[in-house]
């Protein structure tokens, strides 16, 4: 019997871990072929391709700008707040990137030294990320704009010895000066960088310290390029820490040779796309998305990848990546779920859309946070193209759970992210240990060895990683995720493991009541989070964020949906507030911060997170509590 090509590729991959990487090993190039594709007794995790030894940007650029491509564009970056589009093809990023590499290197930095890029979304800082790689250096991105005491955190945890940075980057309304920022921070740090390499924007200039900073396009100009540095595929290529980190860094390390292996794989088995396509992450390069799927993914697989500076809303308006799209002939939009939220609710009916021509687009997927089955029913209705919800972690660095277009995975289930891609081996777990029959919610865990490019460690935190994601279910890695299975094999993320409210004894998933809040017609965006409740423990509460436009009053909506809950969760859900807010506070990624949330509600003590990108929007949150009868405390 044949079967199909995705039930094949994904028995193969659990039945012969070893034959089927070793097999997508073959797709790049290697400086030398491994000894064994997996040690599972390395610890504290499993390693791949041991013994093998790669140069990262070789395979991203070398490979194809002197293997037919060097004409193709490679990177093109649209800055939709300065109206410039700068090009380059496999050529020319080549070129660029070996130049950098010549001049970190002239800056003392070589294998196995850390950087630290703090930049906004320009061409530069795939540039440096690329140069990094080309050293065999360990790369550490850092959002752009990072408040100064969370930058120095980092700095002392992987200790840089050349910091990267401009002068400044460019919001919709405003421009924000980075260099401040960055003195602030090595100010505040214990360990100092040796130099800071800064690009002067036009916008703002910084000012520089002598004998430490140094002009990134005087260093260009007079640079030597470098050539690849081998390292051994198990080498790290970056370390990146994940949102919300403060006090105490979590830095999740990525090794060379198994992100290549499983991001070239992913690019046509999972996203459908082949090399020569354009291709687009609508993320930054501050998160794993703008990691894997701006920078090394698409260029790894011959791709013209789109790096992007704007909004999907405001620059300048909520067409903003249907034109993108239409200048540059995207095939594949990724970004996240609270984007097109964010486009719906400021056109609902999509008119803009009819203004650009998306005839070149094939797919749109969406991750970050889980995907209401609304927005993606809007998307699928607007652009009719398949719309693939897909779940993934910093910590994997590729997608865990998606359809894979490239494999004919079978169709897009709402509210689901897809099954378990090859390699990945899933399964819901309850708090002894066991797995669950289908239906029934609990932690989502992952079964060890874990595949390709997953995190083998913390960085200089070991026994951290370990005490983390290995030790509570054993056997298995603990995704901290929280949802169910059905018998098809779907899984359905639907909430945090800590965002699981408990009211009296009944265990409620915070994503199953957001998704009959955001079926209303008026609701653009929802969040539900858990309030003490002295009787039942917990109870639920809603925010609301209205649809443009919307002619019904925050009252007759808040009661629409408070019966909906009761009618589709039933009384036991004890559901009976929800207040009309003008936007949820949220992560720069577009995670929306429930917990924080949580503790204002619940009258905690409470930090502002360093990843939130707008603080003032907590104000508000306490004032519509305040109105209900809940406590404000003080940050």
């Amino acid at each position: 019997m044949t079967l199909p090509a995705y039930d094949e590729a994904y028995r193969a991959s659990l039945d012969d871990p070893e034959a089927f990487w070793g097999e997508a090993a073959e797709r790049i190039d290697w400086v030398r072929r491994w000894d064994r594709v997996l040690d599972a007794e390395a610890e504290p995790a499993a390693r791949w391709f041991v013994g093998g030894e790669l140069n990262t940007a070789h395979n991203a650029l070398d490979r194809h700008a002197d293997g037919g491509r060097g004409d193709q564009l490679a990177l093109v970056h649209d800055s939709a707040v300065t109206g410039e589009v700068t090009r380059f093809t496999y050529a020319e990023l080549r070129a660029e990137v070996a130049s950098f590499a010549g001049v970190l290197a002239g800056l003392g930095v070589g294998k196995g030294d850390r950087v630290i890029i703090y930049m906004p979304m320009i061409p530069e800082a795939a540039i440096a990320m690329l140069a990094c790689a080309r050293l065999g250096a360990v790369h550490s991105v850092v959002f752009g704009g990072f408040a100064s005491n969370e930058l120095a955190v980092r700095i002392d945890d992987c200790a840089p010895r050349v910091i990267v940075s401009a002068s400044c980057g460019v919001e919709v309304a405003r421009v924000v000066e980075y260099k401040p920022l960055l003195d602030g921070a090595i100010e505040i740090a214990e360990h100092k960088p040796d130099h800071c390499v800064v690009l002067q924007r036009p916008m703002a200039r910084a000012s520089m310290v002598d004998g430490r900073d140094v002009d990134w396009v005087e260093a260009m100009a007079g640079a030597e390029p470098a050539g690849c540095t081998t390292v051994a595929a198990t080498d790290p290529l970056y370390i990146l820490y994940t949102s919300g980190t403060t006090g105490q860094p979590k830095g999740v390390v990525r090794d060379n040779g198994g992100h290549a292996v499983a991001l070239s794989w992913s690019m046509d088995h999972i996203y459908g796309v082949q090399p020569g396509e354009v291709y687009w992450a609508a993320s930054d390069v501050g998160w794993v998305v703008g990691h894997s799927y701006i920078v090394y993914g698409p260029l790894i697989h011959g791709c013209t990848t789109v790096m992007y500076e704007g909004k999907p809303v405001g620059t300048p308006d909520a067409g903003a990546f249907w034109r993108v799209i239409a200048d540059h002939g995207v095939v594949s939009l990724f970004t996240a779920p609270t984007a097109f939220r964010a486009i719906r609710q400021r056109d609902p009916d999509g008119e803009l859309m009819a203004d650009h021509d998306l005839g070149t687009m094939r797919s749109l997927f969406l991750a970050g946070e889980r995907c209401d089955p609304d927005t993606l029913a809007w998307a699928e209705e607007k652009l009719g193209v398949p719309v693939v919800d897909h779940w993934w972690q910093t910590e994997t660095g590729w997608p865990i759970a998606a359809t894979c277009l490239g494999l004919e995975g079978g169709g897009v289930v709402p509210g689901s992210p897809g099954r378990a891609v090859p390699g990945w081996d899933l399964a819901v777990l309850g708090p002894d240990g066991r797995e669950l029959p289908p239906g029934e919610t609990g932690a989502i865990c992952l079964r060890l060895p874990l595949p390709p490019s997953s995190l083998p460690t913390l960085w200089k935190a070991d026994q951290r990683f370990v005490d983390k994601y290995l030790t509570a279910f054993p056997g298995f890695y603990e995704t901290a995720d929280a949802g169910y299975m059905d018998s098809d094999g779907h899984i359905f993320v639907m909430a945090r493991t800590d965002d699981i409210i408990n009211v009296a004894g009944h265990r409620l998933s915070t994503g199953a009541l957001e998704e009959v809040l955001t079926a209303h017609p008026d609701v653009a965006e929802a969040a539900v989070v858990g309030v003490h409740d002295p009787l039942k423990g917990q109870v639920p509460i809603g925010f609301l964020v209205l649809q443009v436009g919307s002619e019904r009053t925050d009252e007759e909506v808040v009661a629409d949906v408070v019966g909906s809950v009761r009618r589709e969760i039933g009384p036991v859900a004890a559901f009976k507030s929800a207040v009309v807010v003008g936007r949820l506070p949220k992560t720069r990624s577009g995670k929306v911060l429930r917990g924080t949330i949580a503790k204002i509600a619940d009258g905690n003590e409470w930090r502002m997170p360093a990843t939130v990108d707008d603080p003032v929007i907590f104000d508000e949150i306490a004032d519509v509590l305040g109105d209900i009868g809940l406590p404000r405390p003080g940050a």
